[in-house]
C-alpha cells in the first residue's frame, strides 16, 4: 500500500517541496516542485505552512533533507537564518513521522533508486551501474559533495562523507601555480578548494597571472555564464581546467572507495555536461598509472534527475518506513 509523504530540500537560498508517493522502500512517484525564496520566510516553519496553504492540506509524514550536518540538537544553515531543532519537528510541522537526511546523502538515495533514464554516459563502457558493490558520488556545488553507496543486488546502505576535504594534488604546472595561488590564503588547500563552483574564480585569476594578463574581480557565477556562452576564451580555459580537476578528484575517490561505478551529481555537474565530455576529464579520470586498465573498466555517468535531493530525501523516508 503507498503513503504519501512530503519531500523537502533546503539550501542556502531555496526550499523545495514535493509530494511524493512510496511503498516497499522505495519512491513510487514524484510530483511537481515547489520552490520558496528562504528569505521570504521568517523559519522553515513558516515556509512549510505557506506550502501547506498553497496545497490545500499535507500529509502527516516529511521527509527533510538540509544543506549541511544533521546531528546535534540545533541544525544551522550558511546563507540563511533558519534554525532546525529535530526534537521539535513533529510538534511544529505537525508531522507524526519524519526523516531528516543531509542534502548529499539525499542525493546517495536518488543515485540508488533512480531509473536508469536518469543516467548519461560521460565516460566509461556504456554500460548500466554495478548492481553490487561500491558507486562513488561527486557533485560540485557551492562546496563538493562526496558519497558512496553499497550494493548488494537486492539492498543498499549510503554513506555520506568529507571527501571534499581531502588534499588538493596538482598534476602539472598550471595546477602547480593554482595550489600556490591558494595557499596565500590558506594553510592548507583541499580538493573543495578548486573543484566546486566559486573554484573557477582562483582558476581564473591563476590564468590571467601566467598570461600576464589584467582582468576585472568577478565571482563565479559571472565567470561560470562567460565560459558557458564561449564568450570569453579565459572564463573558457578556466572550465576546461576546472573539468580536468574534477577528473583527477573523481578517479582519486574511486580508487579509494574501490568503487565500480562513479556519479556525478549537483546542479553545476548537470550544467557543465557538455564541458565534462569535450575536456579532458576522461582521461584525467584514467591517469593513476598502473590502474589505468582498471580506471578505464568504470562506467562514469552524469545524474540528470531534475530534482535529486527531493527525490532523494523521499526515498531514504521510503527505507526507514518500509
Amino acid at each position: 500500500m503507498s503513503e504519501t509523504v512530503v519531500a523537502v530540500d533546503i539550501g542556502g537560498t531555496h526550499a523545495r517541496f514535493a509530494m511524493a508517493k512510496v511503498a516497499g522502500g522505495r519512491v513510487l512517484s514524484l510530483g511537481e516542485a515547489t520552490t520558496l525564496h528562504t528569505a521570504h520566510h521568517a523559519s522553515f516553519q513558516s515556509a512549510w505552512e505557506a506550502f501547506a496553504r498553497q496545497e490545500g492540506g499535507v500529509p502527516r509524514s516529511v521527509a527533510i533533507a538540509v544543506a549541511g550536518p544533521v546531528r546535534g540538537e540545533v541544525i544551522r544553515f550558511t546563507n540563511n537564518p533558519w534554525l532546525i531543532r529535530p526534537a521539535l519537528i513533529g510538534e511544529k510541522l505537525h508531522v507524526d513521522r519524519y526523516v531528516l537526511v543531509n542534502d548529499f546523502e539525499a542525493v546517495g538515495h536518488a543515485v540508488a533508486q533512480a531509473d536508469a533514464s536518469y543516467f548519461e554516459r560521460l565516460s566509461g563502457p556504456d554500460e548500466p551501474l554495478p548492481a553490487t558493490g561500491t558507486i562513488s558520488i561527486i557533485g560540485p556545488g557551492t562546496g563538493l559533495g562526496v558519497a558512496h553507496i553499497w550494493r548488494d543486488g537486492s539492498d543498499y546502505r549510503v554513506q555520506a562523507t568529507e571527501g571534499g576535504h581531502i588534499d588538493f594534488a596538482p598534476l602539472d604546472s598550471i595546477e602547480d601555480a593554482i595550489l600556490t595561488r591558494l595557499r596565500e590564503r590558506h594553510r592548507r588547500v583541499s580538493v573543495e578548494r578548486v573543484v566546486s563552483g566559486p573554484g573557477i574564480v582562483d582558476i581564473y585569476e591563476t590564468l590571467a597571472a601566467l598570461e600576464g594578463r589584467p582582468v576585472a574581480s568577478l565571482d563565479d557565477r559571472t565567470i561560470w555564464t562567460m565560459a558557458m556562452s564561449g564568450d570569453d576564451s579565459l572564463a573558457a580555459a578556466a572550465a576546461d581546467r576546472f573539468c580536468l580537476s574534477l577528473g583527477s578528484v573523481a578517479g582519486d575517490l574511486a580508487l579509494a572507495q574501490g568503487a565500480g561505478g562513479v556519479v556525478i551529481a549537483g546542479g553545476l555537474g548537470l550544467r557543465i555536461r557538455d564541458s565534462l565530455v569535450r575536456s579532458g576529464f576522461p582521461e584525467r579520470f584514467i591517469a593513476k598509472g598502473r590502474f589505468e586498465n582498471l580506471m578505464a573498466s568504470l562506467p562514469v555517468k552524469l545524474i540528470t534527475h531534475p530534482q535529486p535531493g527531493l527525490f532523494g530525501a523521499a526515498a531514504a523516508f521510503a527505507r526507514d518506513y518500509r
